[in-house]
């Protein structure tokens, strides 16, 4: 019974962080895609799926956004129970996508050079990072509730 108890406890920490990780993620997401979409990024983002429109840009980089956030909320762990270091750990974690992202992943799906730094790539970094700060302060907020604390 104990190790039935101590299992189900597990895997409802495990739930929460997960749905933390992806509201945290839609709420950067939606910090991150408004600047996207002023910087006309995000129909790019749609050629990820063969598409150019700005609708289905929003849809793929707000699913990506979920994903990558929950699997902040996963590893983040205890780190994100305190708010100082939910924000710290959330911005290098932006600033790991922003390599694997834009400068690796992206690039290679659509046939592009990759690792090119330049002026936008310089202005993706910046929004990975606030990707990244949202993303903390939202997993560190809805930790603390679902833990009890206020």
């Amino acid at each position: 019974m104990a190790a039935a108890a101590t299992n189900s406890a597990a895997t409802a920490r495990m739930t929460a962080r997960l749905g933390a990780g992806a509201a945290g993620g839609l709420a950067g997401g939606v910090v991150f895609g408004m600047m996207m979409q002023a910087m006309g990024m995000i129909p790019m983002v749609a050629m990820l799926v063969g598409s150019e429109s700005a609708a289905v840009g929003w849809l793929v980089h707000l699913a990506i956004s979920a994903v990558i956030g929950a699997g902040f909320g996963v590893l983040a762990g205890r780190v994100a129970s305190s708010l100082t270091g939910s924000l710290a750990a959330g911005a290098g974690y932006g600033a790991a996508w922003w390599v694997l992202g834009p400068l690796l992943l992206m690039p290679a799906k659509l046939g592009m050079p990759t690792f090119t730094v330049n002026t936008a790539a310089w202005q993706s970094l910046m929004g990975h990072l606030i990707f990244g700060v949202v993303l903390g302060a939202v997993v560190a907020v809805l930790g603390r509730r679902s833990s009890g604390v206020r």
